[in-house]
């Protein structure tokens, strides 16, 4: 049997790109992307991404070249799913809440040749460039990508590239590079942005192909869904489903916001089966006039821990919401928690409060455990015992580019670290039950409380400083600040502090509270004792600076 060899008949490098091609000859006359009054079918899409990839390979992109996109959900980001890496070249989709500091610093260090930038950021992407030409870095070529269903005319500088004119310019018959190993990469995303040392995650064509894979079996998603796209892009690659949906020849449905009546007026008008968020947009969704919805329509969630409360509000409208566990290193969701039939019989309380749970590993998968960091041995199954969350399986990333140091702490005894706290329920469910303590999870958006406390100990009135995670209804969780006054018989000014933090990080990082403290409680190590933080914080308000 070792003497059978693989031949080009029985093996092919797996890759998500291929999905395209497909549903171009399965679904070609099915419409593939809506956007205004805009409509394409999948043999277009398909045409288009053609088209747009020998664009770039005309532009001189090669293999590995990183393409950087800054955009909200439009069909361009869409097309980039699929061109970029036709062309052999590495998606990085960066997060348009970022500052202006941060998307240079993700240029800078993924030295990308080319930016697409979306007619509405083109001050931000001004701004980022600056930066990188003022520290003497290259500068990658950029193209505007205009509104396609009402067009602008805005460019930027000297710039005067733009993404409907590549498209139209290339070739849809030119020969692309054919992929030749599964473990090229295909996309590069970033956990943050806001250092000089940020970690830029690299996946593979066969992570991304697995895990999309994964996603449609654990979801059940079948064959011509209607997808809403109110997951941003950025986020993982909305979650490998940019990919998923043109598996399954779905009709995605673009929007550049998220607004509720815009969200409930597309699921009406177009019979929305399909979406995903962070649980922030159920808020969102809750707060207008919420409607219940005529049809059911299928929601995979994740980002942040929903609370039972929340899952029980919006599945009594209508949404049937699948739980899901995941993170940038593993190439999006790692986990969801599959529904059981038997517990359809359970009151709808007790329904949300095991669904809240972040659930079993995704079939992309080889494992997922919870185990002490230091034996590595798993923890007992009672739902009681902590112990880290950790992975392993072929959708887990590459590593870290350029930063070696990370990925050697990221990978420990054949397993991936994830950073986050859990306990094994005894069905074998994982449940988180805090996040690593550096992470505050606010509306989907990761924020590292360690970046926070560095800004913050540059004020001049701030000996020491510490940052939790609390509570807050519209975000879930928001960064509150514990801090030790250099003068302690001085009041801290709050206006100082927020514009102090204002101008030297994004604005969805900035704390919502600030609390002047004698000192940081720590352990006998000199450890901040994190815990009795977050204990305090949770019966805090987001709004001012405190003293206690």
């Amino acid at each position: 049997m070792d003497k059978l060899p693989k031949r080009p008949a029985n093996y092919v490098p797996l890759s998500p790109v291929g999905f395209l091609p497909r549903a171009s000859a399965v679904y070609g006359d099915r419409t593939s992307v809506v956007y205004g009054r805009l409509k394409f079918t999948w043999s277009q899409t398909h045409e288009r991404c053609r088209r747009l990839a020998a664009a770039l390979v005309s532009l001189g992109v090669r293999k590995n070249d990183v393409v950087s996109v800054l955009a909200p959900n439009v069909p361009a980001m869409y097309e980039m799913h699929f061109a970029v890496p036709m062309a052999a070249a590495v998606l990085n989709t960066i997060n348009t809440r970022l500052d202006a500091k941060a998307v240079a610093v993700i240029l800078r260090h993924a030295q990308a040749k080319v930016l697409f930038v979306d007619y509405e950021y083109v001050r931000l992407a001004h701004d980022a460039l600056q930066i990188v030409a003022d520290a003497g870095a290259p500068v990658p070529l950029v193209a505007v990508i205009d509104d396609i269903d009402r067009p602008t005319g805005v460019r930027l500088g000297l710039f005067k590239l733009e993404y409907e004119a590549r498209v139209s310019k290339g070739d849809p018959a030119a020969e692309l590079p054919s992929l030749a190993d599964e473990w090229d990469a295909v996309v590069l995303n970033y956990t943050s942005g806001t250092t000089s040392a940020p970690k830029g995650v690299v996946s593979s064509h066969r992570g991304a192909y697995l895990n999309t894979m994964g996603q449609l079996l654990s979801w059940g998603v079948g064959n011509e869904p209607v997808y809403l796209w109110t997951l941003p892009m950025f986020h993982c690659n909305g979650w490998t489903l940019t990919w998923g949906m043109a598996a399954r020849g779905a009709v995605n449905v673009c929007m550049r916001q998220n607004r509720a009546a815009d969200v409930y007026r597309a699921i009406s008008d177009y019979g929305v089966t399909h979406m995903c968020c962070a649980p922030v947009v159920f808020n969102i969704l809750l707060e207008g006039e919420a409607r219940r919805l005529t049809a059911p329509v299928h929601v995979l969630t994740g980002g942040a821990p929903p609370t039972a409360a929340l899952l029980d509000r919006v599945e009594r409208i209508g949404f049937k919401v699948t739980h899901s566990y995941g993170l940038t290193e593993a190439t999006g969701p790692a986990m969801a928690c599959e529904w059981r039939h038997q517990w359809d019989l359970l009151p709808l309380p007790e329904r949300s409060r095991l669904k809240a749970r972040q659930g079993v590993s995704v079939l992309s998968l080889a494992d997922a455990n919870v185990v002490d960091d230091n034996t590595m041995s798993s923890v007992p199954r009672d739902g009681k015992s902590l112990g880290e969350i950790v992975l392993r399986g072929s959708s887990v990333m590459k590593g870290y580019l350029n930063n070696p140091e990370a990925n050697e702490k990221a990978f420990k005894g054949g397993w991936f670290m994830t950073g986050d706290v859990g306990v094994v329920h005894p069905d074998g469910y994982i449940e988180i039950k805090d996040r690593s303590k550096d992470v505050i999870i606010s509306g989907g958006e990761n924020i590292c409380s360690k970046e926070l406390e560095e800004v913050l100990l540059q004020h001049p009135a701030v000996a020491d400083v510490a940052v939790v995670a609390m509570p807050h209804p519209h975000w879930g969780e928001t960064p509150c600040a514990f801090l030790v006054a250099k003068d302690k018989a001085a009041e801290v000014c709050k206006d100082e502090v927020i514009a102090f933090c204002r101008e030297r990080m994004s604005r969805f990082m900035v704390p919502r509270k600030v609390v002047v403290i004698d000192a940081l409680p720590r352990n006998a190590l000199g450890k901040v004792e994190k815990v009795k933080l977050r204990d305090a914080a949770r019966n805090l308000v987001p709004s001012a600076v405190s003293r206690l």
